[in-house]
């Protein structure tokens, strides 16, 4: 059971990306850390990306796996679109160069790979690039996902409409009987209003049904150091010393130095979710069209995963 591996406390959960709707990257990135022992994977909510990590896990044997699906509320940044408005751009090309997904390829968005991370837009000197969102209503969503056998299902709450997000969790919470999870993070919400809102939260589902993935700074993994992560274990500390049960993962701006920062803060987590990081340091692995069948690219590629898995499971 999901709960168990939770309550081992040394839970790793890959974050594919929520807006992530590549299948063969899906497919590998499954296969690879699933692989290396990773046994919780977070995925964008459709079908086709589910049957990409089945196939990922099977290849790894690994069809033991726990599968997560982010499913995004309208104004989540995770399931936004880069968009350009090509009468406003120069051609510069700095959208290409900070795109972590390498979703954006000569000035033009593969929409597949884009994940809202927001870095292309913010450095577009011409204010070239806004975002569409790709949020669906969860009624439409749900079925198909308890068909797929998902276990968790992922809302994201930073504070932009906090009572559609407790309407999608009585929702969930009567028609799903998986595991629910509240990826929060502190964006547009002070420290009080964090807390109240995952009281609220835990108050309405049953004990340890519930997971808060503690999302200090949302997509944000870029580097390896403890400066990276730190706001995502301030966020753990804030929901650990709330006091409820729940189980607590941390995110945003994780990577291998998370689980040691947070051991030295006195943090009580149950597993630490990563993203942005643990994509990069295999993406010129994992971007070979052979990396499935070319052992020496696996292995090299596995190693390097073993050692980010590692570093937030052992003692």
């Amino acid at each position: 059971m999901l709960k168990n591996l939770l309550e081992s406390k040394k839970c790793f959960k890959l974050v594919c990306g929520a807006g992530n709707q590549d299948l063969m990257e899906v497919e590998k990135l499954t296969a690879l850390y699933a692989k290396a022992g990773c046994r919780f994977f977070d995925l964008n909510a459709s079908e086709e990306v589910i049957d990409a990590a089945r196939r990922g896990l099977k290849f790894a044997g690994a069809e033991d796996a726990y599968l997560c699906v982010s499913a995004g509320i309208k104004g989540d940044p995770h399931v936004n679109k880069a968009v350009i408005d090509y009468e406003k751009c120069i051609s510069c090309g700095q959208c290409d160069e900070i795109c972590p997904q390498n979703a954006i390829k000569y000035h033009k968005v593969k929409k597949l790979r884009c994940i809202g991370c927001g870095r292309c837009a913010k450095i577009c000197p011409k204010d070239a690039i806004s975002y569409v969102s790709e949020a669906k209503e969860l009624s439409g969503l749900l079925p198909p996902l308890i068909n797929k056998g998902v276990d968790c299902i992922e809302l994201h709450a930073d504070g932009r409409d906090i009572d559609e997000i407790f309407n999608n969790l009585d929702y969930l919470k009567t028609n799903f009987g998986g595991m629910l999870s509240i990826c929060l993070s502190r964006g547009k919400l002070s420290d009080t209003e964090l807390v109240e809102i995952l009281k609220k939260f835990a108050s309405n589902i049953e004990p340890n049904r519930l997971i808060v993935q503690a999302d200090g700074f949302p997509m944000s993994g870029g580097r390896d150091d403890f400066k990276t992560t730190l706001q995502a274990v301030a966020t753990a500390e804030i929901v650990q010393n709330a006091n409820l049960p729940v189980y607590i993962l941390l995110s945003g701006g994780t990577n291998s130095k998370t689980a040691a920062l947070a051991k030295m803060c006195g943090i009580d987590f149950n597993g630490i979710a990563i993203g942005s990081f643990a994509r990069k340091i295999v993406s010129k692995y994992v971007s070979a069209d052979d990396f499935l069948s070319n052992e020496k690219l696996f292995t090299e590629a596995l190693e390097i995963a073993r050692n980010l898995i590692n570093s937030v499971t052992a003692d």
